[in-house]
């Protein structure tokens, strides 16, 4: 090995190391409700483990620890403890904890963060769909105990702190999950209200997305362009689907032959009307198709199949501290900016980035191919690419390993 490369990655960790300090130096660091209740966690710069059951009683206490070490990764409890610091669990005496929602790009089938910029958008889209299809008008969820933050990374937490469900144990917390996640929910049921434009739930998620699922088969079916990855997706979701229900598989072939069922245009404009009968023996496969492409994915934990909600000893990235995978900054935003279609949605790619963007550095692309956008300026890069970017992309694209600094 040559002098150079094994000098670049030194080069490299010393920058990263460099800028996190130089963040938490001067950054306003925010902190949650109740931080003397809560139980906190850091991972520092080479991995290793966790150090964990850290207690702060000031905020002049936690941003000198921050001064001091600059974690790569920063947590917080969900959970409020009597003796946070405490190194035995049971020792703690858990006192009840915030019900977060976790969506995650890394759990959605067909979505990928080698395009960067389209994975935020998908899981932006699933953020405002979790709470206007379901949070706040099935449970009655109530915005004034709600924080959305943009994790950092793959996608956004929503931190729901109504002090009457705090106590609520981990099996109360997987039946709101199941039902989010339309486990045993009745597709057919749902069609009753099918023409209901004030149906709420999943009677209108099932409403809304019948079109939307025609008209991905419809392109299957006439095999336009992505229509392949189109038809994967779906695979995929249904697998996952009729996996969590104890269901039996169905393979690719079965949801090319009820796409070209849609060929036939009455057949067709009889199922836009709500007819589904008209699709016959694959009828059933049709409604399973809508309520797992309808479903919302919610982020597991760690290497189980719980999922974060259900956790109530989960720790979380707290907002203004920054993910050491991308160097970007937890940041909070309002409800509304969930929404894709407003004048102004939240956009990570602009809002998140800490270190400036002025473009002063050289990157080099060390992985095959890759979608990233800093600021309003996309870049398509492959392997060998040189980029001169800012500050704020060279930690981006060297944390997530997909550069090196020359």
């Amino acid at each position: 090995m040559s002098l150079l490369k094994e000098i670049e990655p030194i080069k490299t960790k010393d920058f990263l190391q460099d800028k996190f300090r130089e963040y938490y130096n001067s950054a306003k660091i925010t902190l949650p409700p109740r931080f003397t209740a809560r139980e906190w966690g850091f991972l520092n710069w080479g991995g290793g483990v966790m150090n964990r059951h850290v207690k702060f009683s000031t905020m002049a206490e936690l941003k000198n620890y921050l001064k001091k070490v600059s974690p790569a990764h920063s947590y917080h409890s969900v959970a409020y403890y009597e003796e946070p610091g405490s190194k035995a669990m049971v020792e703690k005496k858990w006192q009840g904890a915030d019900l977060i929602f976790d969506l995650d790009g890394d759990h959605l089938p067909g979505v990928t963060d080698r395009d960067f910029p389209g994975m935020l958008d998908v899981i932006r889209d699933q953020g405002h769909a979790l709470w206007n299809d379901f949070l706040e008008p099935e449970f009655g969820f109530k915005r004034e105990f709600l924080q959305v933050t943009f994790s950092g990374h793959r996608g956004f937490h929503l931190h729901y702190r109504d002090p009457s469900l705090f106590h609520l144990d981990s099996e109360a917390r997987r039946e709101l999950v199941s039902h989010i996640r339309g486990e045993g929910v009745d597709v057919s049921g749902g069609l009753a209200q099918y023409n209901d434009v004030n149906s709420k739930g999943w009677s209108k998620r099932i409403r809304d997305q019948i079109p939307t699922l025609i008209g991905k088969l419809t392109d299957i079916a006439t095999n336009t362009e992505g229509s392949k990855t189109t038809l994967k997706t779906l695979h995929l979701e249904l697998k996952e689907q009729l996996r969590r229900e104890g269901k039996p598989g169905r393979g690719v072939a079965s949801i090319q032959k009820l796409a070209d069922l849609l060929t036939h245009e009455d057949r067709l404009q009889r199922v836009l009307d709500g007819k589904f009968a008209a699709l016959g023996k694959l009828q059933g496969l049709f409604l399973d198709l809508v309520k797992s492409d309808a479903s919302i994915v919610l982020g597991a934990a760690g290497e189980t199949d719980e999922v974060v909600t259900i956790d109530v000893r989960r720790q979380i990235r707290w907002p203004t501290s920054l993910h050491g995978k991308t160097g970007m900054r937890v940041t909070e935003f309002e409800l509304e900016r969930l929404d894709p279609d407003r004048s102004n949605p939240f956009d990570a790619l602009n809002e998140a980035f800490v270190f400036g963007m002025d473009k002063n550095l050289k990157v080099e692309i060390t992985v095959e191919d890759a979608i990233v956008r800093f600021g309003d300026t996309t870049h398509e890069v492959k392997q060998g690419d040189v980029l001169d970017v800012s500050e704020s992309s060279a930690t981006f694209l060297c944390l997530k390993g997909w550069g090196s600094l020359v």
